[in-house]
């Protein structure tokens, strides 16, 4: 007798269309573990652009899947799989090769520490469900997303590349960095989701305008727009957290006159 035997695929015949997205999210896992041999090879600047280019097919892989409604089970999967490797395992160990190594086992332990606390914020954003009357919730995280995460723990190296200001010892700058960044992913201070930000029609130029002007100075100044971008996120912290707070205090409240009017 024959068994029946369930295959494995990568793309379905009843969704086709997951291949775009899905060879997106396999070329950010190429790209994480590239960076990784570029650290290696001591060529930091490339390593830093290598999850620089992850990160930004990590927002695309999603909206192409949205766009051409490629959207699959295992394209999700697939992207917090990806996650872990560009954001979670390549960033540590590119500080580790540049400078957590010279504190030895402590070094090893925050990048275990960090890669640990990437994976649990990923399994918690997978179960993470919002209400139908909470819609507004999808426009924030919970916790540092590992994307943004990965550029904090960068921080240190990107300025150190950037040149603006120059310590004699970054293992502890680094050290901070590393262990502030993974409280920061398994916490559950709210961030703002860059992902679902939708602009108006009428705004769309001067979005296009600031996008080739970020695009330019990249080009010219690499590590210090890089630099300044993640200082930029850091102040956004605190903004996203009262933003949110505002907002759960405003539905909470249209919420129960909600339920007050049914009562009566």
């Amino acid at each position: 007798m024959l068994e029946n035997k369930k295959e494995f695929k990568l793309i379905t015949k009843k969704n086709p269309k997951s291949l775009l997205p899905n060879a997106l999210t396999i070329f950010g896992v190429c790209l994480g573990l590239s960076s990784i041999k570029f650290a290696l090879d001591a060529n930091y600047g490339m390593a830093i652009i290598a999850i620089g280019f992850a990160a930004i097919l990590d927002t695309l892989d999603g909206r192409v899947a949205r766009l051409i409604k490629g959207t699959s089970k295992i394209g999700k999967e697939l992207d917090s799989l990806t996650d872990v490797i560009s954001f979670g395992v390549a960033p540590g160990f590119i500080i580790y090769f540049w400078t957590l190594n010279e504190i030895g086992k402590f070094g090893w332990m925050f990048v275990l520490i960090y890669t640990v606390c990437c994976a649990l914020r990923l399994a918690r954003f997978n179960l993470m469900i919002i209400e139908e009357n909470e819609t507004w919730k999808i426009n924030f995280f919970e916790g540092v997303p590992s994307p943004a995460a990965a550029g904090l723990v960068l921080l240190p190296l990107i300025l150190s590349l950037s040149g603006i200001v120059q310590f004699e010892n970054y293992t502890v700058l680094s050290s901070i960095a590393i262990l502030t960044t993974s409280i920061l992913m398994v916490s559950k201070i709210p961030t703002y989701s860059l992902k679902r930000i939708l602009i108006p029609r009428h705004l769309a130029i001067f979005l296009l305008l600031g996008i080739g002007v970020y695009v330019s100075l990249l080009i010219f100044y690499t590590f210090e727009t890089l630099f300044f971008s993640g200082l930029i996120y850091i102040f956004l912290i605190p903004i996203s957290y009262f933003h949110y707070r505002h907002k759960n205090k405003t539905s909470l409240i249209a919420n129960s006159e909600e339920e007050t009017e049914d009562v009566l």
